[in-house]
């Protein structure tokens, strides 16, 4: 039987909904999987500072003072598709199977 019921939105500290675009929804996604600010820098396209810009805007409206907090408060809210991990293992087995 399925549910009528839908999940909750993600919320921030202080309560109200927690909006994110896809852009930073990806942004999280990739510091969860182990990328630095200079790698998604280059992944996304954006200048450094850009990406530092954008993730200090990120982090102060999700309410964190870190990029370890601000992954942690996404996964918690369900704002993450994979587990951190799972992208670097598949990366490492596709790698591992290039004869």
């Amino acid at each position: 039987m399925i549910s009528s019921q839908t999940a909750p939105a993600p919320v921030n500290p202080s309560g109200s909904v927690l909006w994110i675009t896809p852009w930073e929804k990806n942004a999280l996604q990739l510091l969860a999987n182990g990328y630095t600010s200079n790698e998604l820098s280059g992944r996304l396209g954006f200048r450094p500072a850009e990406i530092e810009s954008l993730l200090a805007r990120l982090f102060a409206e999700m309410g964190a003072a870190t990029q370890t907090e601000a992954v942690l408060i996404a996964q918690a809210r369900g704002l993450l598709t994979t587990a951190p991990a799972v992208e670097y293992a598949t990366q490492f087995a596709a790698t591992e199977n290039v004869s």
